[in-house]
């Protein structure tokens, strides 16, 4: 491996772990912000057996972005047992808490 290529992959690392040690936990708000009406997907045809669809959805992404629209998708889940949960405001410590969309078991 070229010394170069050593030192890029060092840089990343260390960025990825600094990415880790620094994330910030989500913002508390009062009330959720309404969200904007669903948008009407026509899922195609998958691209192969175990492809499970993850419908699109609005996603918070914070007070500055606000909602943002992510397409549908499709993927192959990390176990056969796993549904796609969407992302949803949920009750905490002085506020709401926006918690992504994420897999769950059965």
């Amino acid at each position: 491996m070229s010394r170069s290529l050593r030192r890029i992959l060092l840089a990343c690392t260390l960025l990825a772990l600094a990415g880790c040690i620094v994330a910030e936990p989500p913002p508390v708000v009062q009330q959720p912000p309404p969200s904007p009406p669903a948008r009407v997907e026509v899922a195609p045809a998958p691209p192969g057996p175990g492809y499970v669809w993850v419908p699109g959805h609005w996603a918070w992404r914070g007070p500055r972005r606000g909602y943002v629209w992510v397409a549908g998708y499709y993927v192959v889940p990390a176990q056969p047992n796993y549904v796609w949960v969407p992302g949803r405001w949920a009750p905490g410590p002085g506020g709401y808490v926006w918690v992504e969309g994420h897999w769950q078991a059965r």
